[in-house]
């Protein structure tokens, strides 16, 4: 029996696997950005809310991914088929000394590890959400999975080291050769803007684990 959740992280899996953010593939789908958010998966009376076929088929047409693809990504959520260990850390300790390379790579020393399904960039680790400053797309103990080889586009969530050391997780809205564009992801959602010579990294949240 088809689940909601397996339908819907078997969404942001086809994603991930594509180089995609999920409102970069319901762009590419030629839908609006917004149809797979996550805040569109439950009404606001609390009723889960599926996919539609249509959208569906849209999807497979711009990646190309055939439905029996799609498929496997829903059906390999109930084994073990296909899992990798990551590096895990907790996001109030990223901002530390030793974490990371120049380059917004894990180092592997004093990282935890969680078990995940495949995903192509070996680079990638998870970080565990904490505090309640990123609610409400994310709360304390979610977990985002990051990419530090996939390419980064305007509507992607991502995580941003600055050269001072900040850690930070966000919407990043525009990128140029002299600034990088942010929104933030808590209530507020403020816009902030960071010259370019100020980031040391950026990197793309590939998928997200409640």
């Amino acid at each position: 029996m088809l689940q909601h959740h397996s339908v819907w992280h078997a969404i942001d899996r086809l994603a991930a696997r594509y180089g995609l953010s999920p409102s970069g593939l319901a762009r590419q789908a030629g839908l609006d950005p917004t149809t797979f958010n996550k805040s569109k998966r439950i009404t606001k009376e609390g009723k889960q809310r599926w996919p539609s076929t249509e959208s569906l088929a849209k999807v497979l047409n711009a990646t190309g991914a055939s439905l029996s693809e799609f498929v496997g990504l829903i059906e390999a959520q109930d084994g073990s088929a296909g899992q990798r260990r990551l590096p895990k850390l907790r996001f109030a300790q990223a901002a530390q000394p030793g974490y990371f390379d120049a380059a917004g790579r894990p180092l592997r020393t004093q990282w935890e590890e969680t078990s995940f399904p495949d995903i192509a960039d070996p680079h990638a680790y998870a970080l565990e959400v904490t505090g309640d400053g990123l609610q409400p797309v994310y709360r304390h103990g979610d977990l985002v999975i990051v990419s530090p080889d996939a390419r980064v586009s305007p509507g992607d969530r991502v995580v941003v080291r600055t050269q001072q050391g900040e850690m930070l997780i966000a919407e990043l809205q525009a990128r140029s050769e002299q600034e990088l564009l942010l929104r933030s992801l808590g209530r507020e959602q403020a816009t902030r803007g960071l010259a370019a010579g100020q980031v040391q990294w950026v990197s793309r949240i590939a998928w997200s684990k409640y």
